[in-house]
């Protein structure tokens, strides 16, 4: 007897499709679920009129997909319309738990459909918690053609789904629902005297709607979910119309969807970074409150805003990595709320000061040699002779002590090994306080262009490709 983590069941081509009907009882978000591909909304690009599973699935093709996206932007249903599409049978399976045992009996039975002329889908939910051992117990059935697969994933294929099984199938990308597809489902679900809620006569107001398409992160299962709480709210007061107040208690404490170790997560402190290296303090702020409002850990982004300070201020502001390092022992000494504020004004003050990278583009550059020069000897002068017999082999022979030169700076001693010449890691930036240390450098080393004063192409296409880090 197959587990129950199997869901749904077969339907061959002489039997009607699986019917994703649901009781008068169920959730207002399960009785409205599209009944036909043209009724799935907001994802015209992946299967809209012209698109490639559009026109696959007319020809009764289809191959093994991933669908990726977030949550309740319709994955289930529109694996279930496609398995429709072509009268197939669908199976589905939850990764979450469903094990070996469970795809070998469905791929056993798949097997005995497929001898009559019977094709088999199998849906696997959240593919991306399947281990690297029940990814390749798929793997050859969906070679061999035994089964078409469709695997749904709010995270990244790139990185949970093996390369061998991801070789294999098509990754189409679903993205969450605009306010204008939101909007739809829910005019939908207040008109459909069948499934949704036409026969109370119901209405909302204009305020109500747009706070409700914007405040569920583009789940049109939250949506639909919300607006259901919304319409009980209305009821118990015995008003026909749903208005603003009842949906902020409908949308009370809702959390975005963030994982802090999804495509989310990444996407974010991307954004993050990019914005204060921008140089733009608002949308900083803004992308702050979005990591602290979907729960981040507040010293992660602390550490971040170390690695902002020396990475991109720099020698530009020295200052600010003191104030960054501050930040984070406040964060770690204060915890939430407050360590919110601190981390605020160091936001803001990364955003503003002026921006150089040279430190860490001249620290590239030093390493990309050393790794090519490891075997390069110190030359003697830079030696200590710490023995007699040390002196003997010539070390520290011609070293000149700064301290007991003008403006403590020898000129004219060699530091670097001889097989790399006069090379230049360090080009100095021209802003803040990095043109005031690289005026004192060209002034103690007897004059001519400052270090980097000079942006020849090289370091130009150097900085580039730095800044795009």
């Amino acid at each position: 007897m197959a587990s129950d983590a199997l869901q749904g069941g077969f339907n061959f081509p002489d039997e009607p499709a699986p019917s994703s009907a649901a009781g008068p009882d169920a959730p207002l978000a399960a009785r409205m679920r599209p009944r036909t591909l043209d009724d799935v909304v907001g994802q015209d690009a992946a299967i809209g009129p012209g698109s490639m599973l559009r026109e696959l699935t007319r020809r009764g093709r289809l191959p093994s997909v991933i669908l990726w996206g977030p949550p309740g932007c319709g994955k289930t249903t529109i694996a279930r319309l496609l398995a429709a599409s072509v009268d197939a049978a669908f199976v589905q399976l939850s990764a979450v738990t469903s094990g070996v045992a469970d795809l070998r009996k469905v791929i056993a039975d798949a097997a005995r459909a497929r001898m009559s002329g019977r094709r088999t889908v199998v849906f696997i939910d959240e593919i991306h918690r399947f281990n690297r051992t029940q990814q390749d117990a798929v793997l050859p059935h969906v070679e061999d053609g035994t089964i078409t697969l469709i695997g749904a994933t709010t995270e990244n294929p790139s990185f949970e789904v093996v390369a061998p099984l991801l070789s294999r199938v098509r990754v189409v990308r679903l993205t969450g629902l605009d306010t204008t597809a939101l909007g739809q489902l829910i005019d939908r679900a207040l008109a459909d005297a069948e499934r949704g809620l036409g026969k109370t006569g119901l209405s909302i107001t204009g305020e109500a709607r747009e706070l409700l398409t914007r405040g569920v992160n583009g789940d049109a299962r939250a949506a639909l979910t919300a607006l259901e709480v919304a319409a009980d709210m209305a009821a118990a007061r015995s008003s026909t119309v749903v208005e603003r107040g009842d949906i902020v208690a409908a949308l009370q404490d809702r959390r975005p969807y963030y994982d802090r170790a999804g495509d989310a997560h990444y996407d974010t402190i991307s954004a993050f970074i990019k914005s204060v290296r921008g140089s733009d303090p608002n949308a900083a702020l803004y992308w702050l409150a979005r990591m602290l409002e979907a729960g981040e850990d507040p010293l992660f982004i602390a550490r971040r805003l170390v690695i902002l300070a020396a990475e991109d201020v720099g020698l530009a502001d020295p200052q600010a990595l003191e104030l960054a390092v501050a930040c984070q022992q406040a964060v770690h000494f204060l915890g939430l709320p407050e360590g919110a504020i601190p981390m605020a004004e160091c936001v803001v003050y990364l955003a503003l000061a002026p921006k150089s990278n040279s430190a860490y583009a001249a620290l590239g550059r030093a390493m990309e040699d050393a790794r090519a020069t490891a075997s390069e000897p110190v030359p003697l002068h830079l030696r200590n002779a710490v023995t007699g017999l040390m002196a003997g082999f010539g070390y520290g022979d011609g070293y000149r002590y700064a301290h007991d030169e003008p403006g403590h700076v020898v000129r004219g001693q060699r530091y670097l090994p001889e097989s790399l010449g006069d090379r230049e890691y360090y080009l100095a930036g021209q802003l803040g306080a990095e043109a005031f240390l690289a005026r004192r450098w060209q002034d103690a080393t007897g004059g001519g262009a400052s270090p980097g004063a000079a942006q020849d192409e090289r370091a130009q296409e150097e900085d580039r490709n730095a800044g795009e880090g």
